[in-house]
């Protein structure tokens, strides 16, 4: 199977992202290791694109896979792979961002990540389990603060481009409000199966990039649906095409003009997944794709409490505060 070159589009920050991503997020996670030894793989299968994430616990995988294919010479410089990571939901205050993202350098290794995201918007104690959510542990999140802090470290040239993850429209449109550098990208759960018709539509005439975590439904896991893999109708349509359901998925995701987020740690499926560029839906599978029943694979229960903003002006120590957490998926289908 030949390699298969990834496109890249334009950000709003005047930098290239390539179309196409390899996650890091999977529990249980594969030996360090062999985890940096699958994303060396996935570089030799074509992929140029890593998202990590302080949370994630493979910063380092995703550092020493960037230097392992550097000294084997399937990239020439640092400057041919792009790095995403995030900030932990811990670190979401203005005087934490800065101190974060440098750690995340050290981490990673380079001098700099590709594109720096703030994770979810909200902020929790840093002795909080993040499984495990209380109402208690949930803190007062400034989201023009926080952004700008985001901001210094683009401007210092830590951060290329800067964004957000899991923001909905009204997110979005605070946050707008006071922000001199917009977010580059906005990164959400999308596939067929949720296809946040609404918020993408917003973030185009923002000019704000999607990408798309999940964009299989992260089938198998805790959390997430077979709505997208065992869709009756994107199984005709891939066997019409002589394709998977998987290149049928991921194509509608870049039809739309997202990014999809693959996790794969298969060296097969890493391959077949980046099949996806030679080859387009028509008009009347695509309009066939749009009536797919809508349902969220993860719907955040844990981040909603029923006396939150209780709790979190016991935190915070003053009622003149706003809050994120119970209205946290507050987008639509």
């Amino acid at each position: 199977m030949a390699t298969m070159k990834i496109p890249q589009v334009l950000l709003n920050s005047g930098h290239l992202i390539p179309t196409l991503g390899i996650g890091t997020a999977s529990h249980p996670m594969p030996p360090p290791e062999q985890l940096t030894s699958i994303l060396m793989d996935s570089v030799e299968a074509g992929y140029c694109h890593f998202d990590t994430a302080a949370s994630y616990g493979t910063e380092e995988c995703v550092g020493q896979a960037v230097a392992g294919a550097l000294d084997r010479g399937l990239i020439k410089s640092r400057d041919e792979v792009f790095v995403t990571s995030k900030l932990s939901w811990k670190h979401t205050h203005h005087d934490l961002v800065l101190p974060a993202l440098k750690e995340t350098l050290r981490t990673l290794g380079p001098e700099y990540v590709d594109l720096y995201l703030i994770h979810w918007p909200l902020r929790i104690k840093d002795s909080a389990d993040p499984y495990k959510l209380t109402g208690e542990d949930m803190l007062h999140f400034d989201i023009n603060e926080t952004w700008k802090a985001m901001e210094e470290c683009c401007k210092l040239g830590l951060a290329k481009s800067i964004g957000v993850s899991n923001y909905s429209c009204a997110k979005l449109s605070k946050l707008l409000e006071n922000a001199t550098v917009p977010p580059a990208v906005n990164q959400v759960e999308m596939n067929v199966a949720w296809q946040q018709q609404k918020l993408r539509q917003f973030c185009k005439e923002k000019n704000i990039h999607v990408c798309s975590w999940s964009p299989l439904g992260a089938n198998g896991a805790a959390w997430g649906s077979h709505q997208v893999m065992q869709s009756p109708i994107l199984k005709e349509i891939a066997a019409a095409k002589n394709k998977s359901v998987a290149h049928v998925a991921l194509r509608w995701v870049h039809e739309q003009g997202a990014i999809p987020i693959v996790k794969s740690f298969s060296k097969e499926r890493m391959k077949e997944n980046i099949q996806i560029f030679d080859w387009k839906p028509t008009h009347e599978e695509v309009s066939r794709i749009q009536q797919i029943p809508q349902a969220k694979g993860f719907r955040g229960e844990r981040f909603v409490f029923q006396m939150g903003c209780t709790n979190l002006l016991k935190n915070c120590g003053t009622e003149k505060y706003e809050f994120y957490v119970p209205n946290l998926f507050d987008w639509e289908p």
